[in-house]
């Protein structure tokens, strides 16, 4: 099932794009005036120059990219970062090093993976108490 996402994309930025017809990521590319250098433990905001319009109903998750994270130590600090559907802005990408050298990212770098969900909405309801499990 394919679901639509409108997108607006900077002059000179990439539309996130999916590698492999089985892959259930699209991959996010780095949208950057010049090259932005993470040293180790630091992390830094990595604009995407994406803005989109997510149908209601939907998500994207922002995941990180598996080569990064065991080549490089660098993954996304607050994954899944959640792009809810009434967001209008650009997209950054919370990018963390982990690794022991400094990790530089340049633009067209692929950085992260938007993965679309759909997201159910729940009904909160106060009760005075809840059943029980084996788990407790």
């Amino acid at each position: 099932m394919a679901v639509r996402i409108r997108c607006v994309v900077k002059k000179g930025g990439t539309l996130p794009e999916y590698k492999t017809p089985g892959a259930s990521g699209a991959d996010a590319f780095a949208f950057l005036e010049s090259p932005v250098t993470i040293g180790p433990g630091e992390r830094k905001l990595i604009p995407t120059g994406v803005y989109t319009e997510i149908p209601e109903g939907f998500e994207i998750q922002v995941r990180p990219r598996s080569g990064l994270a065991l080549k490089c130590g660098v993954t996304v600090l607050n994954a899944p970062g959640t792009i809810d559907s009434d967001y209008r802005g650009e997209i950054g990408v919370v990018l963390i090093n982990f690794g022991a050298e400094p990790f530089t990212v340049k633009h067209g770098d692929r950085i992260a993976q938007f993965v679309v969900c759909a997201v159910p909405v729940g009904a909160f309801e106060r009760v005075d108490s809840i059943g029980e499990t084996d788990r407790g």
